[in-house]
This record gives C-alpha cells, structure tokens and sequence, in this order.
C-alpha cells in the first residue's frame, strides 16, 4: 500500500485506450469505502467518456487539458444536503483519493482536479451533467493508462513534523 501511495503521480498524458467498465467500477467501489462524517457517504459519481463531454470540461475548466487525451473522467459530487452538510468537502476528498490510489493499484493514472469551491466552475458543469439541487460537483479525476513516466520524488520533510507543540 505504503508504494502505491509513495508513486501515485498527477498523470496529464494518456493512452489512446479505453478504461474497462469492470476498472471503472471498482475504483468507484473504492470511493465507496471512504470515511465520512457521521458514515453520511454524501458523494455520487458520474462517469464521464464522451469526448464531447471532456471537451465541455476543458471550456469550463482552465487546468483540464489532460482531458484531451484521457480516456474518462469521474465527476465526484457531493449532496451538500445530506446528513452534516459542513463536512462534505473532507468526505469528498476522501472517496477523491480513494479512487486516485484504487486507481493506481489497477495500473491506471489519475489527475484531481478542484472544482469546489470555485464558482465559475461548479453551475457549468451543474447544468451540462444534470446534477439535482443540492447537488455540487466537488472534484473531476482524469483516468486511463498513462501515457508518460513519471518518477517518484523524494517528498518527506521532517522539518514540516512537530510533536506536541509547534
């Protein structure tokens, strides 16, 4: 586990190959497994594979490039309305990167990118998807099979740990 989280690497270039259904539905399936606040499970997903749809996500979304290439897309949502609505960030972001590290350990690449809380963002891909009310899109995962190598940098920092007090 301690290696799949150590390489995981934001990944912007793609494989011009298709994700299987079944990888797809288990990485989802990992997302499931998140922690959330009160076992609320707020989030929904919507795959997303139609390159028009990728496209309409690069029109909205200035760092989504990746999408050009990238065979899906998860859109993370998040029922802003369900049980401890504060806490839907930190529970979003969980099942996020539950997927990414799913993701790798299926021999797929992954890029996040942040759609909440950035406005300009969130009504636009609202309407295209259909999302409900109450409904925000939280979080948008490119994912295929990567097309380029990336290595693992050295990111451990005692400098930034503090024990008791700062």
């Amino acid at each position: 586990m301690l290696d799949i989280i150590y390489d995981r690497r934001s990944v912007r270039k793609y494989q011009d190959k298709p994700v299987p259904k079944e990888a797809l539905e288990e990485v989802l399936r990992a997302g499931m497994y998140a922690p959330s606040a009160m076992d609320c499970r707020p989030w929904h997903f919507v795959v997303l594979q139609k390159r028009e749809d990728l496209a309409f996500i690069q029109s909205v979304h200035p760092y989504s490039n990746m999408l050009s290439s990238a065979p899906a897309c998860i859109l993370v949502c998040a029922d802003s309305k369900r049980c401890c609505p504060g806490y839907f960030p930190e529970d979003c972001a969980a099942a996020t990167q539950n997927i990414l590290l799913a993701a790798k350990c299926l021999g797929l690449d992954t890029c996040w990118l942040g759609v909440y809380p950035s406005g300009e963002r969130l009504q636009p891909l609202a309407e295209r998807f259909g999302l409900p009310e109450g409904m925000l899109p939280f979080s948008l995962i490119a994912i295929g099979y990567g097309g380029e190598e990336k290595k693992r940098p050295e990111r451990f920092d005692p400098e930034k740990i503090h024990y008791d007090r700062w």
